[in-house]
């Protein structure tokens, strides 16, 4: 009686022996409804064939046997789900025991989804690829490529794509050539002895020419210039900068997306700034000089050109995107730093004003605000300090707390940027 009820199951060539009535226990799934009737079924060996993974049944039976479904660790998770969907089971029914390391895998697929957009890969594509992406496909097939056809992809290959060719590899050196001197000349220029210092018109008021009259003169000159050299150096970076933005503008295979991209808004707008600085030199006069010194701040957004090397350099496109898979860990580390920078600043406010404190230097939140964000983010400038014991006490606390909140979510950003660096590298 005991033989009737026990079945035969061959997975992958490994024999497994249980009781019919165990394979019952999970109703709706394909080992409950096993018959003889089955093609799978062998009457001379008694026995059930399946051509499954062994080592994934082994744990899909101990399921139908423990009710606890387990995930073995030397089987990959897209494996895994097969064998479960095979099997007729639900994946989600996994241990809490093994779901985290069940669960890798899919934030494996993601980050490998992920980099096949980022398109970072040193392989030259293929021409019937290039077709694809320009949507010259029919005409690639059937033979009949124009010559702007043919023309306009070599040269977005050559601007856009620095593996394709030699000659993209020296385009793109140039470019990072004329932004790292760019971005040079936008700092040099602000040194002290870079700048030509210009007097004024006339000092406030005329007076005769003694030392004092002098002295006041120079106290009136005003922070200077740009030495010429910088204008030169820029217009032939910015010559570049305009003959590069509008080739790759008119041979972009998509110029909606084109637009879009933040990188080319960022290169448009910082080329513009320069041109903008040219006519407003131009075109003001001296007595406006406060109106110019405006637009110059404004022309800060050339310093933004550096993100045009996230095009030349994967490592720095992984980092964004780290940055942007990692925006949910940093998302709530913002949000428990404001947090604690106004309870911290409101505490020591009112602790500072709890005891006699000539030396206070905490005259209201919102300074105490500032102290909360140096404190907190451990950068300590020392400007601002409490002085009484309750004070302290308070920063004490504040200090303890800006360290824990700043260390809880970088583990987090750090794996991320693991997974990312160590996928590229196994793809290239």
């Amino acid at each position: 009686m005991d033989g009737e009820n026990r079945i035969i199951l061959n997975v992958g060539g490994i024999r497994y022996e249980t009781y019919k009535a165990t394979l019952k226990k999970i109703p709706a799934t394909r080992l409950s409804r096993l018959t003889e009737a089955l093609a799978n079924y062998d009457p001379v060996l008694n026995e059930y064939f399946f051509d499954r993974h062994p080592g994934v049944f082994a744990q899909v039976l101990n399921y139908y046997r423990t009710g606890k479904l387990h995930y073995p660790t030397n089987v990959c998770g897209p494996l895994f789900e097969e064998e479960l969907e095979f099997w007729g089971l639900d994946s989600n029914q996994v241990e809490p025991c093994c779901w985290s390391t069940y669960s890798i895998h899919r934030d494996t697929q993601n980050t490998l989804a992920i980099l096949d957009k980022l398109d970072i890969d040193s392989e030259k594509p293929s021409e019937e690829e290039i077709a694809r992406l320009f949507g010259y496909e029919e005409a690639y097939f059937s033979g009949e490529l124009g010559f702007w056809q043919r023309l306009k992809p070599k040269v977005w290959a050559l601007f856009d794509e620095p593996s394709s060719s030699p000659a993209a590899k020296v385009i793109s050196v140039i470019s990072v050539f004329f932004i790292c001197i760019s971005v040079l000349c936008f700092c040099l220029k602000t040194h002290p002895d870079l700048r030509v210092t210009m007097p004024t018109i006339a000092p406030p008021e005329s007076k005769p020419l003694d030392n004092s009259t002098i002295l006041e003169t120079l106290l009136w000159l005003d922070n200077g210039k740009p030495h010429i050299a910088f204008f030169y150096i820029e217009l032939v970076c910015n010559v570049w900068f305009t003959i590069e933005l509008l080739i790759r503008s008119v041979v972009a295979p998509n110029i909606i997306e084109f637009v879009k991209s933040p990188v080319n808004i960022i290169d448009f707008i910082a080329t513009l700034s320069f041109y903008m600085d040219v006519v407003v030199e131009l075109t003001i006069v001296r007595q406006y000089v406060d109106k110019a010194e405006i637009l110059e701040f404004i022309s800060i957004i050339k310093i933004l050109r550096l993100f045009k090397l996230t095009r030349h350099s994967p490592g720095l496109k992984i980092l964004v995107h780290t940055f942007k898979a990692s925006a949910k860990e940093l998302t709530l580390l913002v949000f428990f730093l404001v947090l604690g920078i106004v309870i911290f600043a409101s505490l020591v406010y009112y602790a500072e004003k709890s005891q006699d404190n000539p030396e206070n230097q905490f005259k209201s939140i919102p300074l105490g605000l500032w102290w909360a964000i140096v404190t907190m983010t451990t950068v300590g400038y020392g400007d601002m300090a409490p002085k009484t014991y309750l004070g302290m006490f308070v920063g004490a606390l504040c200090a303890l707390a800006g360290v824990l909140t700043i260390a809880l979510p970088v583990p987090v950003i750090v794996s991320n940027f693991s997974m990312f660096y160590s996928h590229t590298q196994a793809s290239g």
